[in-house]
């Protein structure tokens, strides 16, 4: 399970997925999701694969999520702010195979 070492006293309030999630001031966007405990924040597009975020750096694209509209942004590159519309991204498109 993913835990901060660093307890932020500040928070801020996202809506993640629809509902209102209250994070740490100044931590990435994917750090945000994971400290609500989800275990994944999107889905392969081709096999439906849960997926999290790996390298936290912005290299291997595994933390893309649609932020305040925009799809495919990397989410642990992006400092989470008041009030930000966060979605996971749960679309499957591929075949599968």
């Amino acid at each position: 399970m993913f835990s901060s070492y660093e307890k932020k006293e500040k928070t801020v309030t996202i809506i993640l997925d629809g509902r209102s999630e209250n994070v740490p001031e100044g931590v990435s966007v994917a750090a945000a999701v994971l400290s609500t405990g989800e275990k994944h924040i999107r889905v392969s597009p081709v096999t439906g694969e849960p997926r999290s975020p790996f390298c936290m750096m912005g290299v291997c694209y595994e933390c893309l999520m649609k932020i305040d509209g925009e799809k495919d942004r990397q989410s642990c590159q992006v400092e989470v702010k008041e009030g930000m519309k966060i979605d996971r991204q749960m679309e499957v498109n591929g075949d599968g195979k």
